[in-house]
């Protein structure tokens, strides 16, 4: 089966689920720099949203230039990625205009944490189908990445509970270990 597909139906998904988070930043009513202060819990939550959108765009890209097909199991893993993904902007919007507050902010953390489980199927399900011996199972190798951020994201959800500025602030560390895009692929794929 083609990936083609796959992959345009994907872009448009997280092209669509970042319109969708700009549009929950409302206008303010006055011309005052000061009206715009009020913005900023919700502007930093898009801004956080939208790089992790960003992130996984760049990935799954990166994943599908070194597979060579799909099949039912990992179109289903895929859409149960981009599941967790359309739920980016609900949380994103109930975290900033909540100002941060515990309850939002371990949600946040849940969906990350989903969203990131529903990667590590998505990939399990592309090593299945293309072999362990693959040049895309070479190319992703141990995913050190993969494993910290989950570790990361099951520390800050609780702790959001106690201090969600710092559960944030791990949300963020997550976003800057990914923010370089993962060269192993690219550089398995100029090998080939």
């Amino acid at each position: 089966m083609s990936k083609g597909r796959l992959e345009a139906f994907s872009d448009g998904v997280i092209a669509i689920l970042i319109t969708i988070m700009v549009l929950v930043l409302k206008v303010p009513s006055q011309s005052s720099l000061a009206a715009l202060l009020p913005l900023a819990p919700v502007f930093l939550s898009y801004v956080l949203s939208f790089v992790f959108l960003g992130i996984y765009w760049n990935n799954h890209h990166h994943l599908f230039q070194a597979t060579r097909q799909v099949n039912g199991g990992v179109l289903w893993a895929n859409l149960h990625l981009l599941f967790w993904l359309s739920l980016i902007p609900f949380v994103t919007g109930w975290m900033g205009e909540n100002h941060f507050a515990p309850w939002p902010v371990a949600l946040y953390g849940v969906v990350l944490l989903l969203a990131a489980v529903a990667y590590f199927i998505l990939v399990r399900a592309l090593l299945s189908l293309h072999g362990e011996d693959s040049t895309l199972a070479t190319a992703l190798g141990r995913d050190m990445k993969g494993k910290l951020s989950l570790v990361i994201y099951a520390v800050a959800i609780p702790l959001a509970l106690l201090v969600a500025w710092l559960a944030f602030v791990l949300y963020v560390l997550v976003a800057i270990i990914w923010l370089v895009p993962d060269p192993r692929i690219e550089r398995t794929l100029n090998k080939s």
